[in-house]
């Protein structure tokens, strides 16, 4: 990194603007930043940091907003720092403004305006700047990134303060590890011990866990055999408990199984207990049920005999009935007569009651020549009643040109009014139609400005997306870059892995009497062997190869980048600047506008269409009048002719209805009459057809009971019996019939007779016999069934136990080997001989470099007298690995470095902080750092230390990095002439700048 030129505003104690070219600077290699004491010095260099950072380093960076503004600003003018500076290859600029409070610009009274940061890159193609970001966050990913560089590093890789080395040298174990840890970011090395502890914690708790669970198991095996042997004194996590567990299971199984056995035998002689018990109960219930039965018989033969009367009497009744069956058909024929006969005088006496009084003792022949004289009176009335149907025809077709009439007049009244109004109905129409064509019009205009509004806010659309898409692409492009200088970070530690183990790689190559390609010798006494997590080249490679895909993916992220902000800049320009909102307000505005005049417009055709349609109805109209005046006229004639026909038939008409109302009225009493003498003359032979089948059925019917054997037919009706009463008498005598076999089938039956002369059975004391053994009988298989639970819960708790005990195992060793691996890396454990955490390990090796590095110029100034070693031993009872030794060539001892002088101090903290730079630069990706800057310190220096300082910060210009020393020191002065001065003032600080020449 090199920087160009630093502008300041009002920042610290520069009320005003003051600018550094440090390309002027920077030409001698070595310039000088001096000043009395308060005036600013540091302020410079603060200005740096916060440019890039975005704070001030150290304690300085607290309420940074207002304590960075100069007092003495003017009220109006803000706090800016603007840095332009090179990296990586690209120039870039960065401005920063802090928060400020500032006067109202209307009214009284202060507001506050928030930070900002604005990241620009010069395009040397286009020679112009372009603005990259305005994110605070953005932009210092984007310079972290390109740094490879946290703030804390920069400030002591590029501003090396001298103060905090010296203390650095004086420090114990503990702080300057606190120092190493933020420089090198070992963060992860802690993690990996936290993570250790974590997982043997766990691992613990998994084996106390499985520990109990395995107690707990041992405690219900104990429960299932009864509490019959104690279970051994073994606690959660103690040795020897899975071996003590399995060997009291398995005495546990065998107690078991024993008692098993013995209630078994107990089951079986209680099973043939009660085997035979069962049986004697089953003789006995046999002799108690015979008896019953024999007792039982007897008692249905006596109620037998008490009902033997009423028997006999029922089977007499049943013999009755049999006989009156062969009547039945003949009762009931005279019955169907008797009824036939009431119908047909009932129907005879309603028929003669609706004839006139002068037929009431006609005979059926009278009754029917009486009919035939209506019907041949009622055919003489044929022709008067098709006169009087004619004249009703012609009443009603008059009816008819009288409604005509009416409706014409009406038509012709409504067509004149119609016709009165067209010339007013034709000009609104032809308003309609002229309105329409204006809105149609207005509609093509209209329609070409929409188009216009719609497709600036698609654009406007898609400005608004693709700024989201940009947005999502720049973060992709951070993410990428995130990665790719982890891969390369990645490459260059494997790199240096390979390097420090490249001996082992050459040592694999060797044989006996061939020449070493590196010292030339035929023999080979003790080569160098492959440590634990040696890289080869394969692994190196693959690395390289990873990084150089992050690389690839990262410019393809920022060609996509590239695209999305282009097609931002085209959608933008076809949008304008105007909001979306707004443009798509102004697009509705011109939709609804378009859409009424449309709608105007779609009234064209209709209005069309309504005009034609009036001028047909105005022709229909006129026709329609026309043609009701000639129907007038034709009305008249044929009114005429009707009235004439009229008088003809009425005349008719009056001769042949008499002294009746109407011919139809005088037809009807004739059809009447001669239907209803008709219907008598039917109903008299009727009765008299039935009044004979009468006197047939019953001479039948007395016939038919002698024949019988009864006296007359009423004793051979009164012998019938119904369904009902037939089947309950005859169900009456098959029961006793049943019951009277049965008993006789039980009363001759051997084994009955035979148990009844026995004595009366003992039941009650059989079943007391049979319930003691079946009680005693399933006490033994409950005891069997609980033994062989038992047995059962015990085996499976036992195979649990086994499982469990089988799980643990791995349990076992992952604790104890994550256990070793936890308090080596904590320095807890015995084979950790020095006590060095995984941490304090890296942070020795890091140490170790730094202390190398810091040696070669810490010769150089003082003369090849003293060196920088790094020292891993103990200190008193603490941790070892962070202690830093200075030897002296003149006495060859080694002592701490805490012992040195002021100037030695001197020599040795800025070798140190020089030695730290290049170490943490390497670390953070080999980037360059063209500029660096060396605080204080120099006044302790005698002339010649101060020239072999000087030799040393001259030779850090090699290959074009420049040095800044900020001194108040005046020798410093005569010696370095390019010179950036800082003058202090009462109005506020000001910069002078001298360059060579």
């Amino acid at each position: 990194m090199r920087l160009h030129r630093l502008d300041l505003t009002a920042f610290g104690p520069f009320g005003g603007t003051q600018r550094v070219d440090f390309d002027d600077l920077s030409a001698a290699g070595l310039f000088l930043l001096h000043g009395p004491t308060g005036a600013g010095k540091t302020s410079v260099l603060d200005a740096v940091c916060y440019a890039l950072y975005g704070a001030v380093p150290g304690a300085r960076q607290s309420g940074q907003g207002q304590s960075l503004r100069s007092d003495h600003a003017a009220p109006g003018t803000r706090t800016e720092v603007r840095l332009e500076f090179t990296v990586a290859g690209r120039r870039l600029e960065i401005t920063r403004q802090p928060p400020w409070e500032r006067p109202k610009k209307r009214g009284t009274g202060i507001t506050t305006d928030k930070a900002q940061s604005l990241l620009r890159e010069y395009d040397a193609k286009a020679d112009a700047w372009k603005d990259l970001s305005r994110s605070h966050q953005e932009i210092g990913e984007e310079i972290t990134q390109l740094l490879g560089m946290s703030r804390e590093q920069f400030c002591q890789v590029v501003l090396l303060p001298q103060g905090d080395f010296a203390r650095f040298l004086r420090a114990d174990a503990e702080a300057r590890g606190k120092l190493l840890g933020r420089l090198f970011d070992t963060r992860r090395f802690a993690d990996v011990e936290k993570h250790l502890a974590e997982r043997r914690r766990s691992a613990e708790a998994d084996v106390r866990d499985g520990d109990t669970a395995l107690l707990a198991d041992a405690h219900r095996m104990q429960q299932a055999a009864g509490d019959s042997l104690p279970l051994p004194d073994l606690g959660p996590g103690e040795p020897g408990l899975a071996d003590a567990v399995l060997a009291w299971a398995a005495v546990a199984r065998g107690d078991a199984r024993e008692r098993l056995t013995i209630a078994h035998c107990a089951r079986t002689a209680a099973e043939s207990a009660r085997a035979a018990t069962e049986r004697a109960l089953d003789d006995v219930r046999e002799t108690a049920r015979l008896q019953r039965r024999h007792a039982e018989a007897r008692e249905r033969a006596a109620r037998l005999e008490e009902r033997a009367d009423a028997h006999r009497e029922a089977r007499a009744r049943m013999e009755r009935a049999r006989k009156a069956e062969a009547v039945a058909p003949a009762l009931d024929l005279r019955e169907a007569a008797e009824a036939e006969q009431r119908r047909a005088a009932a129907g005879e006496a309603r028929a003669r009651a609706r004839l006139p009084e002068t037929f009431a003792d006609a005979g059926a022949s009278g009754l029917a020549a009486a009919a035939r004289r209506a019907a041949e009176e009622l055919g003489g009335l044929e022709s008067a009643r098709r006169a009087e149907r004619r004249l009703a025809e012609l009443t009603a077709e008059r009816a008819d040109l009288d409604r005509e009439e009416r409706a014409d007049e009406a038509v012709l009244q409504d067509a004149a009014d119609w016709l009165a109004e067209w010339e007013q109905t034709r000009t609104d129409l032809q308003a309609r139609i002229d309105s329409a064509q204006e809105a149609a019009t207005r509609a093509e205009h209209l329609a070409a400005q929409r188009e216009s509004a719609r497709q600036r806010l698609a654009a406007a659309r898609r400005r608004d997306r693709l700024a989201e898409d940009t947005d999502a692409a720049e973060a992709r492009v951070l993410a990428s870059r995130e990665r790719a200088l982890t891969a390369h970070e990645h490459w260059l530690d494997l790199k240096e892995q390979r390097l420090k183990g490249i001996a082992a790689e050459l040592a694999a190559g060797l044989t006996d009497g061939a020449p070493c390609a590196v010292c030339g010798a035929t023999e080979h006494p003790a080569p160098a062997r492959k440590l634990a997590g040696h890289v080869d080249r394969e692994a190196e490679e693959r690395a390289l190869a990873a990084h150089r895909d992050a690389e690839q993916r990262r410019a393809e992220d920022e060609r996509r980048l590239a695209d999305v902000r282009e097609t931002l800049a085209a959608a933008t320009a076809e949008a304008g600047a105007a909001p979306t909102e707004q443009l798509a307000e102004q697009a509705e505005e011109l939709e609804q506008s378009y859409g009424s005049a449309r709608e105007g417009a779609a009234q064209l055709h209709a209005a069309q269409e309504e005009l034609r349609r009036a001028e047909q109805e105005r022709e229909r109209r006129t026709a329609a009048r026309q043609d009701a005046a000639l129907r007038t006229a034709a009305r008249a004639s044929r009114r005429d002719a009707l009235d004439d026909e009229r008088a003809a038939l009425e005349e008719e008409l009056s001769r042949a209805r008499g002294d009746v109302g109407s011919v139809a009225e005088r037809a009807a009493r004739l059809e009447e009459q001669a239907a209803l003498l008709t219907e008598a003359a039917d109903a008299v032979r009727v009765a008299e057809d039935s009044a004979h089948r009468l006197k047939d059925a019953d001479a039948r019917l007395a016939d038919a009971a002698y024949r019988a054997g009864f006296d007359t037919p009423y004793d051979a009706a009164a012998a019938l019996l119904d369904d009902q009463a037939h089947r309950d008498l005859q169900h009456r005598l098959d029961a006793w019939q049943q019951e009277e076999a049965a008993v006789r089938a039980i009363l001759a039956e051997a084994d009955t007779t035979a148990a009844a002369q026995q004595p009366p059975a003992d039941l009650q004391g059989a079943e007391h016999t049979a319930k003691a053994a079946a009680r005693r009988l399933q006490e033994a298989v409950s005891a069997h069934d609980a033994a062989v639970r038992r047995c059962a819960e015990l085996d499976r708790l036992s195979a649990r136990v086994t499982a469990s005990v089988r799980r643990l195992a791995p349990l076992r060793e992952e604790y104890d080997r994550v256990a070793r691996l936890a308090s080596l890396t904590a320095g807890t454990s015995a084979d950790n001989e020095r006590r060095m955490r995984l941490e304090s390990y890296v942070l020795a090796a890091r140490l170790e470099q730094v202390a190398a590095a810091a040696t070669v110029r810490l010769r150089r100034m003082s003369s090849g007298r003293y060196t920088l070693v790094h020292s891993d031993d103990r200190s008193g009872r603490g941790r070892s690995g962070l202690g830093l030794h200075v030897v002296d060539a003149w006495t060859g001892r080694e002592r701490d470095t805490a012992t040195l002088s002021g100037g030695e101090t001197f020599f040795a903290s800025l070798a140190l902080a020089l030695g730290l730079a290049d170490v943490v630069t390497e670390e953070a990706g080999g980037v360059r750092l063209d500029t660096l800057f060396i605080d204080e310190g120099f006044g302790s220096l005698d002339e010649q230390s101060l020239d072999d300082v000087l030799d040393v910060l001259d030779s850090l210009r090699e290959r074009d990095r420049s040095v800044g020393i900020v001194s108040h020191v005046a020798d410093l002065r005569r010696r370095v002439h390019a010179q950036l001065e800082v003058v202090k003032g009462r109005t506020g600080s000001v910069l002078r700048q001298r360059a060579l020449g």
